[in-house]
């Protein structure tokens, strides 16, 4: 009985979000980390494994975020932890189509995307550039570590030599990135702390989505989140509560593996599913209006 009714009211869902989706005048999707391991994007366990098992043996780490932290001796060895850590985050195709199928469930919808994420699967799956908000960088750029200047400079042409030259856990000398203005070491374009740069693309996408939002505002709104866990809330998780609750005809949709929720204030206009998102996004698209 509780297995039929739950599958009763997952099935339910499913169809009031798709009509959502064939309904709304827009649709605003924020993404979360859980999207991309949805997406086969995982950080832990053989992917991990398969592609640091020399840093796992020397260091004993357990994934590969953590292992990002880490206070390398030196450079050489830091870009060769990095240099495979972006390469197969940022450069490598997503392993499953979570993303491809994202897009077909809003081709033809007047859409903007806000994400935490910073592997660029939106725009190599094609979503436009120009309807994309990544607002905590991206593994694609870099930035002067210090910084003397708010310019972010494309990184993969020397990732990719590298990954491909490194040696003994270390890239050659002559490959680790140095800023051109002041001669610091580069360092990742990830908001980690007050050194982030937001250069000019950052603030033009941020003007984008600002602008998107005011030429909504009041139209039936459907904030579409999935995989957004507690660790940066206020980016999108919480705004999309405040907008839903000040426009009545906006719907809130929170799709998160365990840890999914709406505030009860909207709970009459939301619509929540526990699981993993690029199942449900493969539901939606067979049960699309």
């Amino acid at each position: 009985m509780f297995l039929r009714t739950s599958t009763h009211v997952y099935n339910d869902k499913i169809e009031r979000l798709a009509w959502e989706l064939s309904t709304a005048d827009a649709v605003i999707i924020g993404a979360g980390a859980g999207l991309s391991a949805s997406a086969g994007f995982t950080y832990a366990g053989k992917r991990f494994e398969d592609n640091f098992e020399d840093f796992i043996q020397k260091y004993g780490f357990e994934d590969m975020y953590s292992a990002g932290f880490y206070p390398y001796d030196t450079l050489e060895e830091h870009w060769a932890y990095w240099s495979r850590y972006i390469y197969i985050n940022r450069y490598q195709d997503a392993p499953n189509d979570t993303y491809d199928d994202l897009l077909k469930l809003v081709q033809g919808k007047d859409y903007f995307v806000l994400t935490t994420n910073v592997d660029h699967c939106f725009q190599k799956a094609g979503f436009d550039k120009h309807r994309l908000f990544y607002t905590q960088g991206d593994y694609g750029l870099w930035q002067c570590s210090r910084p003397c200047h708010n310019k972010t400079y494309d990184n993969e042409t020397v990732v990719r030599k590298m990954v491909a030259e490194q040696k003994n856990m270390r890239v050659p000398s002559e490959l680790v990135p140095h800023c051109p203005v002041c001669g610091a070491p580069m360092s990742m374009n990830l908001r980690a702390d007050n050194t982030f740069v937001e250069d000019e693309g950052w603030h033009q996408a941020a003007e984008r989505y600002q602008d998107f939002v005011r030429r909504h505002q009041g139209l039936h709104i459907l904030y579409l989140e999935l995989g957004v866990g507690g660790n940066t809330p206020v980016i999108i998780k919480f705004g999309f509560h405040k907008a839903t609750l000040e426009n009545p005809l906006a719907t809130y949709v929170c799709i998160n593996y365990g840890e999914a929720y709406a505030p009860k204030e909207i709970s009459d206009r939301s619509i929540v599913i526990n699981g993993d998102a690029g199942e449900i996004i493969s539901n939606l698209l067979s049960a699309k209006f």
